[in-house]
């Protein structure tokens, strides 16, 4: 995996305003951490990360460039950001350093491919799960692990021990975890016939005895 490099800097820590004038500035407030560091928050250039790290999918690897020897060439995986519940703009994030030589477990996205024999006879694909846990070096983290579908046909699965897995990545589970499946088709109910709205009676139309005696009443009533 090759590593993204995103220039970072030392910040101070003054409560929520700072962090307000720092996004007011174009800058992103995040802290760094990890089993073997003490944490250190900074900020990051905005349109920098948005653009390089903010809509990547999956872990990526990056390697921080800065002129604190506390940050300077520390890799990092980005493990979280938080988002503002209004405008959606993520307003801070979270760096998890790593050791190149040691394995981590990490999430990583799946992708469907192909279509399922069962989905051409009218059945839906049905995901169940779109991600899974691996653990491996962090050279070795995979952006993405395609899921062969096409041989899939109604009623069939796929399995998370079916995977293609790339050499060096081991999948963590207890239980052999369906991935996707193709179920039938979705039968709606037809819906009841409406009743006919009634016609309005006609003159000379049959009309219903009670009907008739009202109407009989009222005739005498104009004649008197």
């Amino acid at each position: 995996m090759e590593t993204i490099e995103i220039h970072m800097e030392p910040r101070e820590t003054d409560g929520k305003q700072k962090a307000k004038r720092l996004r007011r500035e174009g800058r992103l407030p995040g802290i760094f951490y990890g089993p073997k560091a003490q944490p250190i928050s900074l900020q990051v250039d905005m349109k920098e990360f948005v653009t390089r790290v903010g809509g990547l999918e999956g872990s990526h690897l990056i390697r921080i460039k800065s002129a604190s020897p506390l940050l300077a060439d520390k890799v990092a995986l980005l493990k979280e950001m938080q988002f503002h519940p209004i405008t959606g703009r993520v307003i801070h994030a979270d760096f998890y350093e790593v050791d190149l030589t040691e394995k981590i477990q990490v999430n990583i996205p799946l992708h469907f491919v192909g279509k399922a024999v069962g989905v051409v006879r009218g059945g839906i694909l049905q995901p169940i799960v779109r991600e899974i846990e691996v653990e491996c070096l962090p050279m070795d983290i995979p952006e993405y692990i395609n899921v062969e579908v096409s041989s899939l046909d109604i009623g069939d699965a796929l399995h998370v021990t079916d995977l293609s897995i790339p050499a060096g990545v081991v999948p963590i589970y207890e239980t052999n975890l369906t991935l996707v499946t193709v179920v039938p088709p979705t039968v709606e109910e037809v819906p009841a016939a409406a009743a006919p709205v009634a016609a309005e009676v006609a003159e000379g139309a049959e009309v219903a005895p009670g009907e008739k005696e009202e109407k009989e009443e009222g005739e005498e009533d104009e004649k008197a």
